[in-house]
């Protein structure tokens, strides 16, 4: 409910008035201070916005041209493939071509490159070049610092695939054009239920690049566009791009848009590097999640801009030394781990860092989310300068999550301990910018607040925070001040002993 103005400053009524005064001089002071601080903040967000368009090449303006699974290629791609495939008539010839580009059938003189016109690709955007695609990658497999080439001013046409190793170290996956899913779920053949669509499985070094992008034309999918299913979801929708099982993988500069349901997905992958590429879905395309990392180590997400329906970047069970940081999430769900420990299951992740971010016009800012009767744990983890715009929920730590399916209250949790926010400021647009619910009997520890400055979008009027179960300290005055925060460590009496040390 919303808070009479500055009541969560003002505190209790057994508070003397000369308290009452005092702190509120204090924090109308600051509140001042901050708000110029966040005016700031929010210029150098907005010119940080212009600068990645710009440096995108203009992706981010290209990809939110295919929002709506429309022309899957640019204007200026479908006019340089039409001039490649009828400049002379059409029979695939191009020899008078003088223009400096890549002609159709061309290959590149050298033996560790492998381009899929040379395998019988069409790209023309329409026929099916699978096949195509599955002999270029038999022949690279076999070849060190093999490079498998996309070719620019061409667009592909690809059913579900897997791109299996091992293969010989070092591959090079060059996409420089356009990779498009069949138009719709019910031209995907036998394969129309699997859980991926491009699937990268059991390879070492292996570097995904280019200035192409990647359409899984999810509109087909999605229950609110689908001409198909008329309100009514697919069961199974397939996630865009996925690395499995893979070591020393590189994602770099390319587009991943308009998935079906995840847009790229790292499953038990060691050593991930992913920088300066986009992903673009519209804010109403269901469980279309940017990143989503589960039993995967040692990776970096950074210098990226990620704009879709879900979570921006989700981090699963199994996944430990994360550093996310330099992106800019645009609607969607925020940075969660989780939601863990779903069907009594245990759940196990650690030493994560979310740096230098921006989250703007997001349901969550950054949130851990675990099911009721899990185990295991969440620790080590640290938010730091993190800067969010008209968020609903900025900070939420949920151990009652639950998708809207009929959940049962159990004792048994994941147990979240260890949780740093460093300099988390910006707006909110509902109540509770600090949201802070803990298992009844696994409660959450050790929670570190240090400059957090949450201020209402709209209006002058200061939530109070939400706070159950929660131990920890703010090592410096919240805004809104965070007086439910139970300081120090919780009685053992009543809480349940979890077994991390011996699970996790």
């Amino acid at each position: 409910m919303k808070a009479i103005k500055y009541r969560a400053v003002m505190g209790g009524s057994g508070r003397s008035i000369a308290w009452k005064v005092a702190i509120a001089l204090l924090i109308v002071s600051h509140i001042g201070q901050q708000l110029g601080e966040v005016k700031k903040t929010v210029a150098m967000a907005h010119s940080s916005s212009r600068h990645q368009q710009r440096s995108h090449g203009g992706s981010v303006r290209h990809g939110k041209k295919f929002h709506l699974g429309g022309h899957s290629t640019p204007k200026d791609h479908h006019h340089r493939q039409q001039h490649y495939n009828n400049g002379d008539g059409g029979d695939g010839d191009n020899s008078n071509n003088n223009d400096g580009q890549p002609v159709r059938g061309e290959s590149y003189p050298s033996s560790n490159v492998f381009d899929v016109l040379a395998y019988g690709a069409i790209g023309d955007g329409e026929t099916d070049d699978t096949q195509a695609f599955i002999g270029a990658w038999q022949q690279a497999c076999q070849v060190e610092n093999a490079i498998f080439v996309v070719p620019q001013y061409f667009t592909f046409v690809v059913r579900p695939i897997v791109l299996s190793g091992p293969c010989a170290l070092n591959m090079v996956f060059q996409l420089d054009g356009a990779i498009i899913a069949p138009e719709s779920p019910s031209r995907w053949g036998p394969y129309k239920n699997v859980l991926q669509w491009i699937n990268f499985s059991k390879l070492r070094n292996v570097m995904v690049q280019g200035d192409g992008f990647i359409d899984g034309r999810g509109a087909h999918w999605w229950p609110n566009t689908s001409p198909v299913f008329k309100g009514k979801s697919y069961a199974v929708r397939p996630t865009a791009l996925r690395f499995y099982g893979s070591y020393n993988v590189t994602v770099k500069d390319i587009r991943v848009i308009n998935s079906p349901q995840t847009h790229i997905k790292f499953d038990s992958c060691d050593g991930v590097k992913v920088r300066n590429i986009s992903i673009l879905s519209p804010p109403y395309s269901p469980n279309t999640d940017g990143i989503h990392l589960q039993n995967t180590q040692d990776a970096e997400i950074c210098d990226s801009y990620i704009e879709n329906g879900d979570d921006c970047v989700s981090v699963q069970t199994g996944s430990s030394n994360l550093a996310i940081h330099d992106i800019t999430c645009d609607g969607g769900h925020g940075i969660s781990v989780g939601g863990l420990g779903r069907g009594q299951t245990q759940a196990c992740v650690s030493n994560i860092t979310v740096q230098d971010v921006v989250i703007r016009n997001s349901q969550n800012g950054v949130r851990i989310k675990t099911w009721q009767g899990g185990f295991g744990s969440v620790r080590s983890v640290t938010y730091k300068n993190i800067f969010v715009v008209n968020i609903s929920n900025p900070i939420i730590i949920d151990q009652f999550y639950c998708d809207g399916t009929k959940c049962k209250n159990q004792s048994s949790a994941v147990q979240v301990s260890g949780i740093n926010y460093h300099n988390i400021r910006g707006t909110y647009s509902k109540s509770s910018p600090l949201h802070f619910a803990c298992s009844d009997t696994v409660p959450c520890t050790s929670i570190s607040l240090a400059q957090v400055v949450l201020l209402p979008q709209h209006g002058y009027y200061v939530d109070d925070p939400f706070c159950w179960n929660i131990y920890g300290n703010s090592e410096t005055p919240t805004i809104p001040p965070l007086h439910c925060l139970q300081h120090g460590t919780p009685p053992s009496k009543g809480i349940k002993q979890s077994s991390i040390d011996d699970s996790c």
